[in-house]
């Protein structure tokens, strides 16, 4: 395994170029094999785990929900603030930043992206869940793509360049999973869901974090800085697909659903008509069928 670890490791720097040495010696970091080995665990899992309770109850989970959810809701506004405070010490550019400019500041926003992509292999535990719950229709393309990529992706970006202009796309992201996790931390306390108001905004906010990374990107591009360039069409090519894949998302769950239940009242259907179905109301039962996406 370690002349394997050895052979693997000279190939990705032959093609990569020089490692960054600030973050020599990080947990899971000097090595590829660790983070490629948990995503295809977690990709085993996302087959295997649905099969294997298919004929078994569901489980609830609603303690370890909250805890989770609110865990990483906490974890997401350290890394936030952190980020935010590290780019004002280090007066950050925000066309385009280098990955060796900023000194203290640069070592601030290396520690905490370390985090960041830390919590993407803390974050497989949304699909764990919706496995273990029987929630089988919200593991979607779009959710084991964006999981099991984003940990792959990161592992590179803190190899090559752990800081300078990587810095806004995880803010944006770090800030979008503070609505994201409170809301599905607190819609586990039953008593709370009537006050929680802002579920209908979180896929238009990744839309908007997608797109705004892509601009803040593409300000590199046309006023370069010394930021390593094939890093910067990588990370368009990456925003370009998440645009597409959330995009879709955004249409069929609340555009194509809210236009078939406005023809549903239209047309005076039993459902529409009574209010409930099964002693669901249509409300309610489009509301339990709405997908996650993170």
């Amino acid at each position: 395994m370690e002349m394997f670890n050895h052979r693997l490791n000279t190939y990705i720097d032959s093609w990569m170029g020089p490692r960054d040495q600030r973050v020599r010696g990080w947990l899971l970091l000097d090595d590829y094999p660790p983070t490629f080995a948990l995503t295809v665990a977690y990709l085993l899992i996302v087959w295997m785990g649905p099969k294997y309770m298919k004929n078994r109850q569901p489980f609830s989970c609603r303690g370890l929900l909250v805890v989770y959810n609110l865990g990483l809701t906490l974890l997401s506004l350290y890394m936030f603030c952190e980020l935010v405070n590290g780019m004002w010490q280090g007066n950050y550019n925000f066309f385009c930043q280098n990955t060796h400019s900023a000194g203290e500041a640069d070592t601030k926003i290396i520690n905490v992206l370390w985090w960041y992509y830390f919590s993407k292999l803390i974050e497989f535990m949304d699909t764990f869940f919706f496995i273990l719950r029987k929630n089988n229709h919200q593991i979607t393309f779009l959710h084991v793509y964006h999981h099991a990529s984003m940990l792959n992706i990161w592992w590179f970006v803190m190899n090559w360049v752990p800081c300078g202009h990587s810095y806004f796309g995880a803010s944006l992201n770090s800030f979008i999973h503070v609505l994201m996790y409170s809301y599905y931390g607190l819609s586990a306390i039953p008593a709370l869901r009537p006050y929680l108001w802002w579920k209908k905004y979180i896929t238009q906010g990744q839309l908007i974090q997608f797109v705004m990374t892509m601009t803040q990107t593409s300000c590199a591009v046309v006023w370069p800085c010394g930021f390593p360039m094939g890093w910067l069409y990588f990370q368009i090519s990456y925003m370009v697909t998440l645009i597409a894949l959330f995009s879709n998302f955004y249409i069929q769950t609340y555009q194509k659903q809210g236009a078939f239940r406005r023809k549903e009242h239209q047309n005076g259907s039993a459902a529409a008509m009574n209010g409930h179905s099964n002693g669901v109301s249509p409300a309610e039962d489009l509301t339990r069928r709405k997908l996650r996406v993170d």
